[in-house]
């Protein structure tokens, strides 16, 4: 695999480009007997895709242990539907490219595909062009509450074009978020962010700012923000099962001035808000918290 002209630049500005390219290996456009064996277990995922004006969104699915299932090397079948007022499905209809992360929480594994996605009511067939694993850092660990959810209330949608302060309040006491990211060419790309509480800061109701720590050297998200800077964030509430997605633009920045403003940030990231979706009892799952990653800044 070869990556493309926005992930060479940023690492060859990052002083990188050597060490990425030895790392190019590890990207496989098959799915390993080891991502098999992960993908058995699992029940988080987060998707990337891109709606009909551009925009990309992060959207999170889940099921039980194998709900994201092998059907070959080179297939995978998402047995989940998400919930109507997601924009997954639908972005589906008109841009069939996809970005997965799967991610175990308790593990601190991650493992992230991409290819081009056929959708109906019950599933979604993905033909994988790109698998990898990532490394651990950041993921501060959560375990699957074994109790179910008997009672869970109807999901509530709550469209904005700007955060509310409830919102606001969630993000600056998150340690985890989700970020996806669109190539033209090459695809989408769905990616990890962890830190200590307040690593995001919001700067008003339509802006954030957060940092970019040291990590794989690859560089698929920013690599892709430079070419093209829509993105989309995904903030989980673990505990009450509500999900908040964000829709805009991100501008990355190297400025070493800024960068005094995060300690142990490598580069900063400027979030512009276009699109506020918020969905209350988005999903029946709680993750109880365990502990951060002793590697955050």
């Amino acid at each position: 695999m070869s990556f493309h002209s926005g992930e060479i630049a940023v690492q060859t500005q990052a002083g990188v480009r050597e060490e990425a390219q030895r790392l190019c290996n590890v990207i496989s456009s098959t799915i390993k007997s080891s991502a098999q064996e992960f993908l058995h277990t699992q029940q988080l995922a987060i998707a990337s895709t891109v709606d009909s004006k551009a925009r990309v969104w992060a959207s999170l699915l889940t099921g039980k242990s194998g709900f994201v299932e092998v059907l070959n090397t080179q297939t995978i079948q998402i047995n989940a539907t998400p919930i109507q007022t997601d924009p997954l499905h639908q972005n589906l209809q008109t841009n069939n490219d996809i970005g997965l992360l799967v991610i175990d929480l308790a593990n601190r594994r991650r493992l992230r595909l991409n290819g081009k996605a056929e959708v109906n009511q019950e599933n979604i067939k993905v033909e994988i062009q790109q698998v990898f694993f990532n490394c651990p850092k950041y993921i501060q660990t959560r375990h699957i509450e074994k109790t179910g959810i008997d009672s869970l209330k109807q999901p509530e949608t709550f469209i904005r074009d700007a955060l509310s302060e409830t919102n606001q309040l969630w993000i600056t006491q998150a340690d985890t978020f989700f970020i996806a990211s669109y190539h033209p060419e090459s695809g989408a790309d769905a990616s990890h962010r962890g830190g200590l509480p307040g690593f995001v800061q919001v700067v008003n109701s339509n802006k954030l700012v957060f940092p970019d720590y040291s990590g794989n050297n690859m560089f698929q998200t920013f690599g892709n923000l430079i070419v093209n800077p829509h993105a989309g964030l995904l903030f989980i509430d673990f505990a009450q099962g509500h999900t908040l997605q964000l829709t805009g633009k991100a501008k990355v920045i190297w400025d070493v001035e800024r960068l005094n403003e995060f300690a142990g940030a490598q580069r900063i990231v400027e979030f512009d808000i276009e699109q506020v979706l918020e969905i209350r009892n988005a999903c029946s799952m709680r993750w109880c918290f365990g502990e951060y990653s002793s590697v955050n800044p």
